[in-house]
């Protein structure tokens, strides 16, 4: 499609949103007002969009109390230091922005805003595919603007910034990340000029709280193809300031059976694999740590080559540091843990004759998570020789179809004792005491072991046989 075709197809396009019209008509008595930014931008890529940006000319707040009222809306939210106001109509978040000029302290970036014309505005914007304006005026309602060539750099799919590159990353640090995490969502690449820049402004990124730098990497871990992101920061060395521990996943080699030599684009396959099954992101960040303490566990042994013995175990602990550090949301903890601590389970058992008390372990260990935990394992079967790939993954799910059948059969989820913790007490004479637990266990572990089925019959009359040398 030629430029004006897609001139045409935008302006039909914001027509076919019913207020805007309303919009237009009303600011037209006395206010210049835009659509501006990734509204304009998605149009153009074909993605879902809900949120509008309004650009206005003048006192933007005066101007949205007054649509609000117009269109009926009294709820509003009005940030007058910044100049922005936020309300929801019919469907769609509409962010109002007065337009603007913007100076910064090398100490902070939150700038000092001041009134601008339509063209301070657009100037200051993160990057150029963001730099697109839609007229609403009467006189050219529609009408496409476009100062820094942005329909090109879509065209391009390419990642640029409407000034140089490093100014614009100083004055914001948190562009570097959100660069990144376009890069990711909308499959685009990084212009030289922000690679570079990213890579010499990245200790800027000390001035951004964590929240918003964690927001953005959760967000590149949300993306389609989180690699597009991560390999980049990786190389940058961006991501050595983000998320140190799996920039040093890179060099780390292992064995190449059916994982990528480099532990850090093993890594980055696994996280993109997930993202294909997927859209948990918590599935996602485990995928990004799975092997995080492969680089302190990293032996070599002369018959089996690089090792990594309890990598596992010690990365699930590291997780209480990183959760801190990165201000992660503590109710993921324990499930970011569990499939760590497991990763490796449903592998061994593809690799050796399994038995169903293996099977029964796994089960009842992974619990409600087990769906993930095999999303998460088959995803980490990753190497550059096909057929080593295809073969594993065949043996793998011809063990992990097996899981399911025992599963079903011996009716293990949420797992423990048929017989609960009141009837032992009940039937020995117990209060409530550690000789409760052992005999519960002993039950349990009788089930797991497939001595006994998991119903209530079977599991009492165990009880009864095993209760006296507990008493």
């Amino acid at each position: 499609m030629n430029k004006d075709d897609l001139k045409k197809n935008i302006k039909k396009e914001i027509e076919s949103i019913s207020f805007i019209r309303e919009i237009s008509e009303f600011a037209s008595k006395e206010h210049e007002v835009y659509i501006v930014g990734g509204f304009i931008r998605d149009i153009l890529l074909g993605r879902e969009r809900s949120e509008i940006d309004f650009l206005i000319v003048g006192d933007g707040i005066e101007f949205v109390e007054k649509l609000a009222a117009h269109l009926g809306v009294y709820k509003i939210s009005v940030y007058k230091n910044f100049g922005t106001a936020h309300f929801n109509y019919k469907g769609y978040a509409l962010e109002f922005v007065s337009s603007r000029q913007e100076s910064y302290t090398s100490e902070s970036r939150n700038p000092v805003v001041s009134s601008g014309t339509f063209e301070d505005d657009i100037k200051r914007r993160d990057f150029t595919i963001n730099t697109l304006a839609v007229s609403l005026k009467s006189s050219n309602f529609g009408e496409l603007i476009d100062c820094y060539s942005a329909l090109d750099a879509i065209e391009e799919r390419i990642i640029k910034t409407p000034l140089e590159a490093e100014k614009t990353f100083n004055d914001d640090p948190l562009r570097i990340m959100r660069a990144f995490r376009f890069a990711a969502q909308l499959d685009f690449r990084l212009d030289e000029q922000v690679l570079n820049s990213a890579e010499s402004m990245r200790e800027r990124l000390s001035i951004v709280s964590q929240e918003r730098v964690t927001d953005e990497f959760m967000k590149i871990l949300s993306s389609k193809k989180p690699s597009a992101a991560l390999i980049p920061m990786y190389k940058t060395k961006v991501l050595e300031i983000v998320f140190p521990e799996i920039h040093n996943l890179g060099g780390v080699d292992q064995r190449k059976d059916f994982h990528h030599k480099d532990v850090f684009y093993h890594t980055c396959k696994v996280v993109d694999n997930v993202a294909l099954v997927s859209n948990n992101v918590w599935l996602r960040f485990a995928a990004i740590v799975h092997d995080i303490a492969k680089p302190q566990t990293k032996r070599f042994d002369e018959a089996t080559g690089w090792t990594f013995h309890g990598h596992e175990e010690i990365g699930a602990r590291m997780m209480n540091g990183i959760f801190k550090r990165m201000k992660l949301p503590y109710h993921k903890l324990e499930y970011v843990k569990k499939l760590i601590r497991l990763h490796l389970r449903p592998i061994a058992l593809a690799k050796e004759e399994v038995t169903d008390s293996a099977i029964r372990r796994l089960i009842v260990e992974a619990n409600e998570d087990l769906d993930d935990l095999i999303y998460l394992c088959r995803a980490d079967i990753t190497s550059k020789n096909v057929e080593k790939v295809n073969s594993f993954l065949a043996n793998y799910d011809r063990v992990m179809a097996r899981v399911y059948e025992v599963l079903e059969k011996d009716a293990l989820r949420a797992f423990q004792s048929p017989v609960r913790g009141e009837v032992i007490m009940e039937v020995c004479g117990l209060k409530p005491s550690k000789t409760v637990g052992l005999i519960k266990s002993e039950i349990e572990e009788a089930i797991l072991e497939g001595s006994i089925g998991n119903n209530y019959e079977e599991a009492y009359e165990y009880m009864l046989k095993i209760k006296d040398k507990y008493l």
